[in-house]
C-alpha cells in the first residue's frame, strides 16, 4: 500500500510503504543488538582485566608481606589446618614477637596479627589458603628438587622441624553477579632464614 501525497504543485509524490518501514526497523534494530552486545562484551573483558589485575596486585602485596615475616621467623610455635579457620603460627626470637595468619573460609580473608601491632588483613576475596611443612634437607630427583615434610620418625607433623613453608593460595570476584574472574594460583616456598 502506497501512500501519495500532493504536492503544492498538485502533482503526486510517491511515499513509503509499510513494507519497506518494516524492514527499515527491522535492520535498525540488528545494528543496535550488536551495537550493545559489543558494548557490553566488552565492558565485561575489560572488567575482568581490571579485576584480574588488582587481585594480582593484592596477591603480590600479601606475599611481600607474609614471606617477610615468616623469613624472619625463628620457628614455627603452631598450625590448624581443619577448616573454617586455618592457622600458622609463626615466632621472631630477636624482637620477641609471634606472628599469626589466619585464613576465615567464611570471610574469605587472611589476616595478620602480630605482637604489639593492629590486625593486617593481607588477602580478601580467598577462596582457598593452604600452606605445607617442610625440613630443610631437600631430596634431587632427575627432574625435580623437593623436600622432606616436617615429620618426625613417626610420621607426626613436628613444628620443631620446620625450616621450610610452602604457601599457596586462590582468589577471586564476581562479575555481573557470576564468578567469572579467577586470578591464577599464588603459590611460594618461603625459608625460615634465622632458624638453626
Amino acid at each position: 500500500m502506497n501512500v501519495l501525497r500532493s504536492s503544492p504543485s498538485g502533482q503526486a509524490a510517491s511515499g513509503i510503504s509499510l513494507v519497506e518501514v518494516l524492514i527499515a526497523m527491522a535492520i535498525g534494530s540488528l545494528v543496535l543488538a550488536a551495537v550493545s552486545s559489543l558494548t557490553m562484551y566488552g565492558a565485561k573483558a575489560t572488567t575482568a582485566m581490571v579485576n584480574y589485575t588488582d587481585l594480582d596486585s593484592k596477591s603480590r602485596y600479601a606475599l611481600d608481606v607474609i614471606s617477610r615475616e615468616i623469613r624472619q621467623a625463628n620457628s614455627v610455635l603452631s598450625f590448624q589446618t581443619n577448616l573454617p579457620v586455618k592457622t600458622l603460627t609463626v615466632t621472631n626470637a630477636s624482637d620477641a614477637t609471634a606472628i599469626t595468619f589466619t585464613y576465615d573460609s567464611n570471610a574469605r580473608t587472611v589476616v595478620m596479627s602480630k605482637t604489639g601491632q593492629a590486625d593486617l588483613t593481607a588477602l580478601t576475596e580467598c577462596d582457598r589458603w593452604d600452606f605445607s611443612l617442610y625440613q630443610r634437607t631437600p631430596y634431587v630427583t632427575a627432574t625435580n628438587i623437593s623436600y622432606y615434610p616436617a615429620t618426625n620418625t613417626a610420621g607426626v607433623l613436628t613444628v620443631s622441624l620446620c625450616k621450610l613453608i610452602n604457601l599457596s593460595w586462590k582468589c577471586s570476584r564476581n562479575i555481573f553477579a557470576q564468578k567469572v574472574n579467577t586470578e591464577s594460583v599464588q603459590a611460594a616456598q618461603i625459608v625460615l632464614r634465622t632458624k638453626q
